[in-house]
């Protein structure tokens, strides 16, 4: 299992002063940066577009972790992928063509992700775990930062587990929605190596040491 790492979800943060809470976050040797896109269609929420990415690309080197929670994700990829996205991951539930985005994405020198939702089966994204850098399994229903972890999906993240060790692929697991330092024990006892985590880590009372103990679990 490849070393734990902390996507810290700007969705938590303060949002008329992201900028000082991404040069904060960074400046704790946080590597990742989550930025969660909605749609206000695919989820009922609304969030950030690729302007408020290709703004903070300018003042961070972090990488740039982007889901994009929308209906028409293959619309949009090239404007994140413009703005500075590092790592754009897409989900399985809409209807379009998923792999040729997946390519695209790639075309576009991005890495690709591809996400899961609590009450979808591992079985939707196996075709494409060849193509994926990364597989997201959302462990609360999309949408809105401080829900609660949801353990069932637990399952789902060690039969990706199993699925990347038997075919000997290199994928890192990600989960998202109510991760907190407890939480992210399962998570990693699960097979989990990147943990996005929003309301726990930006309300904090130590936020480095939030890091350390993400980053020092086995």
């Amino acid at each position: 299992m490849e070393s734990p790492i902390l996507s810290p979800s700007i969705l938590a943060a303060d949002h008329t002063r992201l900028a000082n809470d991404v040069r904060a976050v960074e400046g704790l040797g946080v590597q990742w940066l989550h930025i969660d896109i909605m749609d206000g269609h695919f989820v009922p929420n609304l969030s950030f577009g690729p302007k408020t990415v290709a703004d903070l690309r300018s003042k961070s080197d972090l990488f740039f972790d982007v889901h994009l929670m929308i209906d028409n994700p293959r619309e949009f990829i090239e404007p994140f992928a413009d703005a500075g996205a590092n790592l754009i991951s897409i989900h399985t539930e809409p209807e379009y063509n998923v792999s040729e985005t997946l390519k695209r994405i790639r075309e576009l020198g991005a890495q690709a992700g591809i996400v899961i939702n609590p009450d979808t089966n591992v079985a939707d994204a196996l075709p494409f775990l060849s193509q994926v850098d990364l597989v997201l399994a959302m462990t609360v229903q999309p949408g809105f930062g401080g829900q609660s972890f949801t353990e069932p999906v637990l399952d789902k993240v060690r039969e990706l587990d199993h699925i990347r060790q038997s075919k000997s692929l290199e994928f890192r697991i990600q989960v998202d929605g109510g991760i907190n330092t407890e939480t992210a024990k399962l998570c990693r006892r699960a097979g989990v190596d990147t943990f996005v985590a929003g309301t726990a880590f930006f309300r904090a009372p130590d936020r480095a040491a939030f890091l350390k103990e993400i980053q020092s679990m086995d």
